[in-house]
């Protein structure tokens, strides 16, 4: 039986903490050790990738009583409870299903009479079949052109997740003569995003997909009749450029608005969404449904390796236990997310909401207060511009920054230059491989201003190449990161309370119905 507890409250937790500073990277990491270290602590994930965490502050020790906080937190088991299609989100009464839309991982979930995987299929499905109609110039504009824009309009979940992914394939799309559709996002209500996408397209030839599950998110219903306006002073019909993708009772549903509507439910949380329609008609549109698919299909071959009970066949899980060790026992406060890679560019920022979105509880899942930290902030960029931003501060700052670096082996492209008697992208995996040492043994000098005390853990998921299968891999293997932490912080990760309050203030102002501080700052900004 499932039982959910406070992590304060579980005995292997208590031993955890016993082990603080256990290990000095400086030392584990330097010389031979460092080798053998770099060797040992690897583990695999899905679609050719391995999560390499030997630069953590971490020993066989440590990992035998992580594999004892994971028993004893009942994660597998949680996870199975939530594929399975238990009550999971218990501060909306919903179940969790976002790893439904990539594969069966267990029994059949009916819900509502409805059995949920079939559900999601047929709308991939739809999604598919549109996008092949699209592409073969079945459905065109009312000149009967072909459409070659597709701009997703959306916030939150439905902006970051899709944006990342769409950047990360977008230049192995071309290479591969997959890039179907040119894709562009519009999140901001400020008018100049909005603005700076319809002047660098043709409206003409371009489908806009509104995104929202609810059909009442103030900035994508704004956006959306920012569109419709430049649409109508184009001499065009909105309806014939505009799809949905929504629950199938919301008012975007309704009427005859969208020339296509595409649905999901309120078990698929927004910053879980990228594996529904909310990422599958985008993404079909951009690059074909097959794309879509092959994403799909990596996030699924990482969910199995999740439900695997044995920590050290479970690269979610360990990541998830090393991080509640750097947070909780370390007390570190934040954590940075670095991947070698230009093509994940948004990558950090999707994680940034997924991972502080989902985990930033103060109270538990039946609402009372922790007595221990939580998700902790993150924040990142692609190396190697990094390195000639913030890395001063990781490198020789006060506080201790854990890293997680993402690196592969070869480019997308295929295109190099050998410069300086290496290429590019070796180059660039020198940097990365430079820098995890750097971080971790540091450098004495007599100048106090030169020396690096080193002692900054890091990890790094290796790959051979960013593809659609480990793309979609390394997307479910930070979900389910984020999912293992709430399980053992005891939260609810999967509501977002904190975004609502702000939005109810907003409308007060937008009616004029403010006083106080609030009536100040409305006048100050003039509205």
């Amino acid at each position: 039986m499932v039982t959910w507890n406070n992590m304060d409250t579980l005995a292997s937790f208590q031993k955890l903490s016993e082990l603080k500073d256990r290990v000095n990277v400086v030392e584990a990491m330097s010389g031979e050790n460092g080798a053998d270290r770099a060797v040992r602590y690897s583990t695999p994930m899905a679609e050719g990738l391995a999560f390499n965490y030997a630069a953590k502050e971490i020993d066989d020790t440590i990992l035998e009583a992580l594999a004892a906080l994971a028993d004893e937190a009942q994660l597998v088991d949680k996870f199975a409870e939530l594929y399975n299609g238990a009550v999971i989100n218990t501060g909306e009464n919903r179940l969790v299903l976002h790893h439904l839309a990539r594969r069966q991982l267990g029994d059949p979930v009916v819900c509502d009479g409805v059995d949920k995987r079939d559900f999601y299929v047929s709308q991939q499905q739809k999604a598919a079949e549109f996008a092949k109609k699209v592409h073969a110039g079945e459905i065109t504009n009312a000149a009967g052109e072909t459409f070659t824009t597709v701009v997703q309009i959306g916030i939150g979940g439905s902006d970051l997740g899709p944006r990342a992914l769409y950047l990360a394939l977008e230049n192995w799309a071309k290479v591969n003569n997959t890039l179907k559709m040119e894709a562009k996002f519009i999140s901001n209500v400020d008018p100049d995003d909005a603005a700076a996408v319809l002047n660098s397209i043709d409206v003409s030839r371009s489908l806009f997909i509104v995104v929202s599950k609810s059909g009442t998110t103030l900035e994508t219903l704004t956006n959306e009749a920012f569109v419709k306006d430049a649409l109508v002073k184009a001499g065009l019909n909105p309806s014939d450029h505009m799809l949905a993708v929504t629950s199938e009772t919301s008012p975007l549903a309704q009427g005859d608005d969208y020339l296509e509507a595409f649905f999901m439910d309120d078990y698929i949380g927004g910053r879980y969404s990228s594996s529904s329609a909310v990422g599958g008609a985008v993404l079909s549109l951009a690059f074909g449904p097959d794309v879509f698919a092959r994403i799909l299909d990596g996030a699924a071959e990482e969910d199995k390796l999740a439900a695997n009970k044995d920590l050290l066949k479970n690269p979610d899980m360990l990541d998830a236990l090393i991080g509640i060790y750097e947070r909780n026992v370390q007390g570190y406060p934040s954590t940075t997310v670095l991947p070698y890679s230009q093509a994940l560019n948004r990558f950090p920022a999707h994680l940034q909401q997924a991972d502080m979105e989902s985990n930033g509880k103060s109270v538990n899942r039946f609402g009372e207060p922790v007595n221990y930290p939580t998700g902790p902030v993150i924040f990142g960029e692609p190396g190697t511009n990094g390195q000639h931003s913030f890395y001063q501060l990781l490198h020789q700052g006060t506080d201790i920054v854990p890293l997680q670096f993402i690196g592969f082996k070869n480019s997308q492209i295929g295109m190099d230059v050998v410069i300086e008697g290496s290429t590019s992208q070796q180059k660039l995996c020198a940097n990365v491989a430079a820098q995890i040492i750097a971080f971790a043994c540091g450098k004495d000098d007599e100048n106090p201003n030169k020396t690096f005390k080193g002692g900054r853990p890091s990890s790094i998921i290796i790959g051979e190449q960013l593809t659609p299968e480990s793309l979609g891999a390394l997307l479910a293997h930070f979900e389910n990161k984020i999912m293992f932490q709430g399980f053992v912080w005891n939260l609810n990760s999967f509501d977002q309370e904190g975004v609502q309050l702000g939005k109810i203030l907003a409308k007060r102002v937008l009616a004029h119905e403010t006083d106080g501080a609030l009536k100040v700052y409305s006048d100050l900004l003039n509205i």
